[in-house]
């Protein structure tokens, strides 16, 4: 199944479990310790988050940049690209994965590691990368007399000539980090390609992470990951903006009934009754687009159809009985749910509190 969808703004209260972000007067000493946390800079409070990997699959970027919501002026970092060296990964930054930040009004500051380890483990590989702190400490110093919202910084950020110098940075790095610790990186001559292709144009840049990213959703569609479990149809869905962003998700089941059409996130966990509260919080930040989706489309062959109901759907499967604090969980959940339209499905069943303010389950029909 295919399906276009429109989002023309974003409403939505984030409810679930959020920490209360320690503060920090030194950047390098919250990125060092913290995965989100508010900073204090010149009289402003950034509640900041930063990526591991500019991969949104890698150490749930999505729960951190959810935890800094309930902030009033929230950044992300994000490197433009990470090397593990030949042994391990490597990954570039996509255009749309800022787009996404723009749309839920994050502020993105593009950065490159500086320096590394060596990994003892596995040949060829580096670890506990750290950012030029330098390079962060004047982008939030510029950030705090900024008066122009996400969507211009952003567009500064992702513009040809920052890039292009970021990326150089980045691949000088790894090129001092290569023959500082006697490790092979992947092709970084390639990698100085890429940087210049995609920093040749704006247009260029989307179009070329476009491909990637359409060529990842048609990889998930054909795959179902062992952590998994599903019973519906998997879906494409591509969902474009008024920021001109344009997202390849795929939805892990999906169902049709007539004017409806059923869109489900699926979390699930081998080995305890409910998926840890990172994991909830990556499916959320899918809530957030799906239930803001102010049109939708079934494509069927040449034929395009508008959708007349949307259900966005988070569902939660697991291992064994709940405990205390997996009701608690739960009935937290609920209330994001009940505050953002959408529902919540666990262990193939919809969950809801009826008037006496008990947990009721109930089975799912589409």
């Amino acid at each position: 199944m295919r399906f276009e969808g429109v989002v023309e703004g974003i409403r939505y209260q984030p409810t679930f479990r959020l920490p209360k972000l320690e503060t920090f007067e030194d950047l390098e000493d919250g990125i060092k310790r913290r995965a989100f946390f508010n900073y204090s800079h010149e009289g402003q409070n950034f509640a900041v988050s930063w990526w591991v990997s500019p991969k949104r699959t890698r150490s749930y970027p999505y729960a951190r940049v959810y935890n800094t919501l309930q902030s009033q002026k929230r950044v992300t970092i994000i490197p433009i690209v990470k090397d593990e060296g030949k042994g391990g990964d490597r990954d570039f930054l996509q255009w749309d994965t800022v787009s996404l930040m723009t749309l839920l009004q994050v502020y993105v500051v593009v950065a490159y590691y500086e320096r590394a380890t060596l990994n003892h483990r596995i040949k060829d590989k580096i670890t506990s990368q750290e950012f030029d702190y330098e390079y962060l400490r004047k982008k939030f110093k510029e950030l705090s007399s900024y008066q122009s919202d996400a969507y211009h910084w952003n567009l500064e950020q992702l513009s040809p000539s920052n890039i292009e110098e970021i990326g150089r940075k980045a691949v000088e790095s790894y090129e001092r980090i290569s023959k500082e610790l006697n490790v092979e990186m992947h092709d970084l001559k390639f990698a100085m390609r890429r940087i210049e292709e995609i920093s040749r144009s704006a247009d260029e840049f989307k179009n070329n992470s476009r491909k990637r990213s359409m060529e990842a959703q048609s990889r998930e569609l054909r795959t179902i990951q062992p952590k998994e479990r599903v019973k519906g149809e998997k879906a494409s869905i591509d969902i474009q903006n008024y920021l001109g962003g344009l997202y390849h998700f795929t939805l892990d089941e999906a169902y049709i009934n007539r004017d409806v059409v059923c869109m489900v996130e699926a979390k699930n966990s081998a080995g305890r009754p409910l998926p840890s509260e990172d994991d909830i919080k990556d499916g959320l930040m899918k809530m957030i687009v799906y239930s803001n989706l102010k049109k939708l489309f079934y494509l069927e062959k040449e034929s395009k159809f508008q959708i007349a109901r949307i259900r966005p759907i988070l569902k939660l499967t697991g291992g064994g009985n709940l405990c205390d604090k997996d009701y608690e969980i739960l009935e937290d959940l609920l209330h994001e749910a009940k505050t953002n339209n959408f529902e919540v499905l666990y262990q193939e069943r919809i969950v809801k509190k009826d008037e006496n303010k008990e947990l009721r389950y109930m089975d799912f029909v589409c």
